[in-house]
């Protein structure tokens, strides 16, 4: 099996990231809660975005939800300390 890492802080695999996103997770911060990717170096979160893409919550059912927009450049970290 070929591993392809998405976040190399905490050994997570798109696998893992997109078994994340089946059972529900559609932002990087849900991912993040899930198991941590993101939440260390922030390199991955363009990465997890991309991986999210398309198939994930749209931008309006996010904000109908309340949740933030990643820009692309803001870590969950990031999103954490401005709340």
């Amino acid at each position: 099996m070929n591993r392809v890492y998405v976040c190399n802080c905490f050994g997570v695999t798109e696998a893992q990231v997109r078994k994340h996103a089946e059972d529900g997770a559609c932002t990087p911060r849900q991912i993040a809660s899930a198991c941590k990717a993101g939440t260390d170096c922030g390199s991955c979160v363009r990465r997890i975005q991309a991986l999210l893409g398309r198939g994930s919550c749209s931008r309006h059912e996010l904000s109908d939800q309340g949740q933030p927009v990643l820009s692309g450049l803001e870590t969950v970290e990031a999103l954490e300390e401005a709340a």
